[in-house]
């Protein structure tokens, strides 16, 4: 495992468009998932400690986001050859057994993590309404095991702050978590 940090935000990149499958069944794109105010894409597996270590807050977050006129979408892009955890029949379950509140959707082809340039899970990219980027940072001071419960929910804080008033905080603390599991180049 590779543990690494995700760059700064570059306020107002344009999100790539997108139409993937879901664990629903269902494909689901860009403008199927966004809010009202804006969109949270979140880079996510089923096996990273990083990502285990924070889901419930991510759930919990994106819950009371949706009510803030915030949509979520997590994507899985993940090779899963070396890690049978990430299939989209674990991803299926895992989204039953925690009742995910968002479209988790598998990026089998990488072409969407590689186009909007995510490095690991899990990788937060928060859009304002224009699908403008306003927020390329952590969920909180969580690593491998969680942050203690009061810590300051700054994806959160910063995304309440894009449905509010369309722009991100200036100030972001870049996320880290496992680096994502490219297919190897035949």
């Amino acid at each position: 495992m590779v543990s690494l940090t995700t760059p700064l935000c570059d306020f107002g990149w344009s999100a790539p468009d997108f139409t993937l499958p879901g664990i629903d069944g269902k494909p689901h794109s860009l403008s199927s998932c966004r809010g009202p105010r804006g969109l949270l894409v979140m880079f996510i597996c089923n096996h990273c400690p990083y990502v285990k270590a924070v889901l419930p807050r991510i759930l919990r977050d994106c819950r009371e986001l949706a009510g803030l006129g915030i949509g979520a979408v997590a994507i899985m892009s993940n090779d899963p050859t070396d890690n049978p955890e990430d299939s989209f029949d674990n991803m299926r379950r895992i989204a039953t057994e925690m009742d995910f509140p968002f479209p988790y959707l598998l990026d089998a082809s990488q072409a969407v993590a590689k186009a909007y340039g995510a490095v690991c899970t899990p990788d937060f990219f928060g859009f304002d309404a224009g699908l403008g980027l306003q927020y390329r940072g952590r969920l909180d001071a969580s690593g491998k095991a969680p942050a203690p419960a009061d810590a300051r929910r700054e994806l959160f804080e910063a995304m309440r702050e894009v449905a509010a008033t369309g722009h991100g905080p200036r100030a972001q603390t870049a996320g880290m978590g496992c680096s994502i599991k490219w297919r190897e180049a035949p």
